[in-house]
């Protein structure tokens, strides 16, 4: 199993050169085509002709807009160059998270950014990555707005429930965790017995063994009374120098809101780590 066809969404944040560089590193590593999805807020145009000169104002922006789109677009071809990877730019002109969520189900994995609430350029829509998470049909790869990230899948540490959408993860996950220097598995759900985790955990090590991964590690995971699993998870991360998450999405969409699982959630607006993500 391999990654051969990435995709990385970009916009005009200052954080997605980082974002693109770091799907160009992923890209050389697996042999893989990128796309650059570019998908940023676009104003409705009817919203800025109830005053006078709104109009004006509007257009100005539109120009600013294209503007940094077309700067990001050639930042992308440069660096395709520069890393000798194939690749291709695409841009969406309506929906950004349909966009982003169609060319995920075309990729074997997609590369977005952790919400910034404090960066206005890094605002795309409402449940923008929490919506492309459940919605791409693809692993998807979120990356932390803040830190940057030189190495990732060489601690790899894997959140365990044995759900439908843990496992997903973990599949999703082996070109990762069949290069990882380390792995570490550890049981999340509290309604496993010590019993029934230990023989789900230890088969899905053997399991990852057969895939290539060299070390596989089972590790007691216990969490105070007051601390939530994902603060639990992203706390026993940061302890252990781990470079990778990975973890099933729980969620749903219900009429216009995005209901995630707590763990979910917690981890999306938290994270310290990229967080490798399947629904």
């Amino acid at each position: 199993m391999t990654y051969k066809s990435l995709t990385v969404h970009l916009d005009t944040s200052p954080r997605a050169s980082a974002r693109l560089s770091l799907a160009l590193k992923l890209a050389r590593t697996y042999g893989a085509h990128l796309n650059g999805q570019f998908a940023a807020f676009e104003p409705n145009p009817r919203d800025f002709y109830v005053m006078a000169g709104t109009a004006d104002y509007y257009e100005a922006h539109r120009r600013l807009r294209a503007e940094q789109r077309a700067a990001i677009e050639r930042l992308f071809h440069a660096e395709l160059a520069r890393a000798q990877v194939e690749g291709t730019w695409l841009s969406a002109e309506d929906d950004p998270i349909a966009a982003v969520a169609q060319r995920s189900r075309s990729s074997d994995l997609t590369v977005i950014g952790q919400t910034d609430l404090n960066e206005p350029e890094a605002y795309v829509a409402d449940h923008f990555v929490e919506s492309v998470v459940l919605g791409a049909g693809c692993p998807v790869l979120v990356i932390p707005y803040t830190g940057y990230f030189e190495s990732i899948g060489e601690r790899v540490l894997i959140a365990w429930n044995g759900s439908r959408e843990a496992a997903r993860a973990v599949h999703d996950a082996i070109p990762f965790i069949s290069r990882a220097a380390h792995v570490t598995i550890v049981a999340t759900s509290s309604t496993f017995t010590s019993a029934v985790s230990e023989a789900s955990c230890t088969d899905l090590a053997a399991m990852l063994a057969r895939h290539g991964a060299d070390t596989v590690d089972i590790a007691r995971f216990d969490r105070s009374a007051s601390e939530s699993t994902g603060e639990a998870l992203l706390s026993y991360a940061a302890d252990g120098g781990f470079d990778l998450l990975v973890m099933g999405a729980y969620g749903h969409a219900r009429l216009q809101e995005t209901v995630l699982g707590g763990a979910t959630r917690t981890v999306l607006q938290t994270m310290t780590l990229p967080v490798l993500m399947s629904h």
